[in-house]
C-alpha cells in the first residue's frame, strides 16, 4: 500500500490553484483532471483521439507511476469532452487502453475548456487491487 502524499507534475498552475496533479489516500490514488498537455505544450491539435492516447498514456499513467500502480489499476474515470462528436473517437482511444480493465466510466460533453484547444480531460481514481 502507498503512503499518504501528493504527486506533482511540476507545472505551474499546481501551487497558483491549489491542487495535485494526484492524490494518495489509503489504498487509493485519485488523479485530478488531465489533458495532453506535454511539457507545457497541448499535443495532437484537433485530435480528440490523439489526446485521449495522450492524456491516458502519457499523463496520468506518468502520475500513477510515481507511486507505484498502472492504468491497470483504475477503478473509475470520468471524461469531458468539449464536443459530443467526438465521442466514438475518445471512446474508442479509451477502450483500446481499458477494454480489459473496465473501469466504471463517466463521459460528459459540451465542456468549455481553459485552453480552446483542448478537446479532452480525463480524471482517474486507481485502487491496488489484492
Amino acid at each position: 500500500m502507498a503512503a499518504d502524499k501528493l504527486i506533482s507534475s511540476g507545472g505551474p498552475w499546481e501551487s497558483v490553484i491549489g491542487y495535485s496533479r494526484a492524490t494518495v489516500a489509503g489504498e487509493y490514488v485519485h488523479v485530478s483532471g488531465s489533458t495532453a498537455t506535454v511539457d507545457g505544450e497541448l499535443q495532437h491539435k484537433g485530435d480528440a483521439y490523439g489526446q485521449t492516447l495522450v492524456t491516458l498514456k502519457e499523463v496520468i499513467a506518468k502520475a500513477l507511476a510515481q507511486v507505484g500502480y498502472g492504468l491497470e489499476d483504475v477503478v473509475r474515470s470520468r471524461v469531458y469532452l468539449a464536443n459530443a462528436d467526438d465521442m466514438d473517437a475518445v471512446g474508442k482511444a479509451h477502450g483500446e487502453i481499458f477494454g480489459e480493465i473496465r473501469p466504471a466510466a463517466t463521459m460528459l460533453a459540451g465542456i468549455q475548456f481553459i485552453n480552446k484547444d483542448m478537446l479532452v480531460e480525463i480524471e482517474v481514481d486507481a485502487w491496488k487491487r489484492a
